[in-house]
């Protein structure tokens, strides 16, 4: 503790002398009858003496005094010091993308630095180290006063890219003022020798004080990698990390559109390691479905824009079907039609074969047919349906195609086939000729080794460039192409094999088919030198949100050399059929600290708590004392008899008793048969217990500012030891290791669901690093809530809807989203008539505690993913239905039956 006016404390030599000026009271007055004719007879020569103050009264005044130069001295609790030299303080904040994992806490220790350059009345400037959405350059404030640059640091968010110290650098060097504190995020720039010259230009300043993590850590999303394997891989999922002498372990979101959590899965990281890898455990059905990998921080991770791996469509597996003209010799080594096929894209996409119509009857992106004749006929009207409706054909030509060409051709044919070279021809092998630039395979390299020695020809017509992809160099085509419906039909005029090129023993072979799979999902024909415009960007917390006016586009083949910038920040870039991912992750240089700098101070980050000054209250408590001693003196002089002082010591006793009956107030509002409130369900998990008591406390504040509901604070319950009958919603977090309910328990519960109350079961709640079911559960939760909820009365459940009473109790919702979004919300699919039809459970999995909580300083300590701050109104807004449907039942209901209840009743 410490005074910001400590002078005035010699005031409290005074009190001695304040002791003799008060310890004398002037005689109560005494009510005489006074004739004028006895006044000379009563008078006597009477000797008249002080009364003296009780000293207990005395010690009242002496003490209302004290408090009242002690509270004028300016007392401040949890106050400290910083070797700030003389002059204007420079403020210096980290705000680049490693900043955003604990920033609430950053903004507090800028905040409680500010009250002690306030208290010590010097003015601040402010160096942020990263730039702007905006693009402007970085700059150095001028100084102004704490309380004027609070405005600005309130504004201040971490950005999606890397601190710039460089110009920091620069910057410090023209800066005149003596004393820094720098909140540092202590991880090195993709600059290390602009960390060098910042951290010297630093020193140079004077006295520094650095608050920063004293074990920092970070962790980074990489690109995926493909397991390769003979039917296919996984996705193999990478994280980069500061090394560290311990094992480390990173959980990872496969994400879907939508933002729904397809499965949840551990990364373990050995110690000293600064990357650790693990597969994506999911199909490869769904994992082509994915939109992004993301970094968990609901066990205490760090959400970033490098915690974010977009996944655009070059890190996409789709199933392809193969299928031969000869299905007995297909796979023979180095001669069957499928042998080069199936190992070119084995490594890249899920290989089906099989019978033509066993493939058609699968979900297939591609069908590769090599020689294969499709006859007129239901089989031929069969593939022309699936191309239409969206598919990709592939075919390949050989002697049966030569010979029989059919109508499921990209060009018209001639008859027969052209031979190039050999023993009997004049004719010698031709080469490829380079790609024409619409093709999909521009800027691919020719090798010159490449030759062709038979080929089926294209009928000439006055279109055939159009569809010619590859061509060889007297000019006759070597794929050709044409739509067809909303898919397409490719033709390669060789075999699939070696006998008509040497083509399938190339990788160019094998690049060429890769871009044609990926044609399968509608990527933009080799965009090149294409500028993309961005179509959404991630801000500092990995959230998506519209781009800002300083964001331009970026040329298609710079996105693998780009480090995201203002002007072109992570996200997505592209039209809808053709949009490019650009990561932050893949650009940041392996994870190192940063220099330390040379003689700074260092203060841990969450030491630097806000000071609390405690003035004000104490000098109140002096006026209570004074109000008191004011009554006190009023009834030792016999004032209080008359009806008007005694009103005014009536009022100044309120006054007095007011702090005390507020006291009383907060016992009787811990009476839950007084106040509604909601209740969660314990755990043992303590962490999972403060983020439920977190997150209905902010459920409760969001309700009282919103509804006519008063809510008291959420309560923390144990079924069958606590009475739940005075709750009208209890919130149940389910974690994967929490023992079954005890006989007692599950009785309570279904006796709370009988008399009207509702379970809200949210299998969010943990993270045990399991792989997902693709069913929207927590992983090891679905385990988990068969073994909690065994007993209860749960009756068949279906998903939420719209349609659904609970969509609209308050707020008209379609999406009930949690801090997490996608996953369906089950309830009674028919809620019993005894309970106003109202479900008695409602089961989910978007981690809905998380999006309500507020921490004490009132920020979300939790990301809202993907939708960031509107997906956490709508969580909100959902929470509030909850509330009300648990409060009010199904009244809404009857509001839309209310012409049939008025006829039923006559009226």
């Amino acid at each position: 503790m410490t005074f910001t006016t400590p002078w005035l404390l010699l005031a409290l030599l005074a009190l001695p002398l304040l002791w003799w000026l008060l310890r004398v009271t002037p005689p109560t007055p005494r009510r005489e009858h006074f004739p004028a004719v006895r006044l000379l007879r009563e008078l006597g020569p009477v000797e008249q003496t002080t009364a003296r103050t009780p000293w207990w009264l005395l010690a009242l005044r002496l003490l209302a005094a004290a408090l009242v130069i002690v509270g004028l001295a300016g007392p401040v609790e949890r106050a400290g010091g910083l070797p700030l030299g003389q002059g204007p303080v420079l403020l210096v904040i980290d705000n680049g993308w490693s900043a955003s994992g604990d920033w609430s806490a950053r903004m507090l220790a800028a905040n409680a630095a500010l009250d002690r350059i306030a208290r010590e009345g010097r003015r601040a400037a402010l160096l942020a180290t990263a730039q702007d959405p905006s693009g402007a350059p970085l700059v150095i404030g001028a100084p102004m006063p704490p309380s004027r640059l609070r405005a600005r640091l309130a504004v201040l968010q971490p950005e999606p890219w890397p601190t710039d110290r460089a110009v920091a650098a620069s910057l410090l060097r023209h800066w005149h003022g003596r004393g820094v504190v720098y909140i540092a995020d202590r991880i090195g720039s993709p600059d290390p020798a602009a960390d060098k010259a910042f951290a010297a230009a630093l020193a140079r300043l004077g006295p520094v004080t650095e608050i920063t993590e004293p074990n920092p850590a970070a962790q980074v999303l990489l690109p995926p990698l493909t397991e390769p394997g003979p039917s296919g891989g996984r996705l193999i999922a990478r994280v980069g990390v500061l090394p560290v002498p311990v094992r480390q372990t990173a959980t990872i979101l496969a994400e879907a559109p939508g933002g729904r959590i397809l499965a949840r899965f551990n990364v373990s990281i050995p110690p000293g390691a600064t990357q650790g890898e693990a597969a994506v455990p999911l199909p490869l059905e769904l994992a082509n479905r994915l939109d992004a990998l993301r970094l968990s921080d609901s066990q205490g991770g760090s959400p970033s824009a490098a915690g974010v791996f977009l996944l655009d469509e070059r890190f996409r597996r789709r199933p392809v079907g193969l299928a031969s003209g000869d299905a007995a010799d297909a796979e023979l080594p180095f001669v069957g039609d499928l042998y080069y096929l199936s190992r070119a894209l084995g490594p890249y996409a899920d290989i089906r074969q099989g019978d033509l119509s066993r493939l058609l009857a699968d979900r297939l992106a591609v069908i590769v047919l090599a020689d294969r004749v499709l006859p007129a006929g239901p089989e031929a009207d069969a593939v022309r349906a699936w191309v239409a409706h969206g598919g990709l054909l592939i075919r390949f030509a050989g002697p049966l195609v030569a010979a029989h060409p059919d109508a499921l051709l990209p060009v018209q044919l001639l008859a027969g086939e052209r031979t190039l070279g050999g023993a009997l021809t004049w004719g010698r092998p031709e080469h490829l000729a380079p790609f024409p630039r619409t093709s999909p395979f521009a800027g691919l390299a020719v090798p010159s080794d490449i030759t062709v020695t038979r080929q089926v020809l294209a009928e000439p017509s006055v279109d055939l460039d159009t569809h010619s992809w590859a061509r060889l160099d007297d000019g006759t085509p070597l794929v050709t192409s044409s739509r067809l419906g909303a898919g397409r039909i490719v033709l390669f005029h060789v075999t699939a094999n070696a006998a008509w090129s040497n083509l399938p023993l190339s990788g160019l072979f094998v690049t060429m088919l890769r871009r044609l799979v990926e044609l399968s999902a509608g990527v933009a024909e080799s965009p090149g030198q294409a500028v993309l415009m961005p179509a959404s960007v991630l801000d500092g917390l990995g959230a998506s949100e519209t781009p800002g006016p300083a964001a331009r586009g970026l040329a298609a083949d710079r996105f693998t050399v780009t480090m995201p910038s203002p002007l072109h920040p992570p996200g997505l870039y592209g039209p809808e059929n053709g949009r490019l991912a650009l990561n932050l992750g893949p650009a940041l240089p392996p994870l190192i600290l940063a220099p330390p700098i040379r003689g700074a101070r260092v203060e841990a980050l969450d030491g630097m708590v806000r000071e609390r000054p405690f003035g004000p209250p104490l000098i109140a408590l002096a006026f209570a004392l004074f109000a008191a001693d004011l009554l006190i003196a009023l009834g030792l002089r016999g004032l209080l008899a008359r009806p008007a002082m005694r009103a005014a010591a009536s009022i100044l006793l309120l006054g007095v008793i007011a702090v005390p009956a507020s006291s009383r107030a907060d016992i009787a509002a811990d009476d839950p048969a007084l106040v509604t409130r909601l209740a969660y369900v314990v755990t043992g998990n303590q962490a999972v217990d403060q983020l439920s008591r977190a997150g209905l406390q902010g459920l409760s504040d969001f309700v009282n500012s919103r509804t006519a509901a008063t809510l008291g604070p959420p309560k923390a319950v144990v079924p069958g030891r606590d009475d739940l009958s005075f709750y009208p919603l209890l919130y149940w977090p389910v974690t994967p290791n929490a023992p079954a309910m005890s006989p007692a328990a599950v009785t309570a519960l279904n006796r709370f669901m009988g008399n009207g109350g509702i379970i809200l079961i949210d299998t969010e709640g943990s993270d045990d690093g399991a792989s997902g079911s693709g069913a929207g559960f927590a992983p090891g939760s679905g385990a988990a809530l068969q073994r909690l909820t065994r007993g209860l009365a749960i009756p068949p459940l279906t998903p939420l809807t719209y349609e659904n009473v609970l969509a609209h109790t308050f707020y008209l919702l379609r999406d009930f989203p949690g801090r997490f979004d996608g996953a369906p919300v089950w309830l009674a699919s028919d809620p019993s008539n005894r309970n106003d039809n109202v479900s008695p459970v409602i089961i989910g999995s978007d981690d809905w505690a998380a999006a309500w909580a507020v921490d004490p300083d009132g920020h979300y300590p939790y990301t809202a993913i993907p939708g960031g701050d509107h997906q956490r109104l709508l969580a909100y807004r959902f929470g509030v239905n909850l509330v009300m449907y648990a409060l009010t039942g199904n009244y809404k209901g009857d509001q839309v039956h209310l012409p049939a209840i008025l006829e039923r009743l006559g009226q």
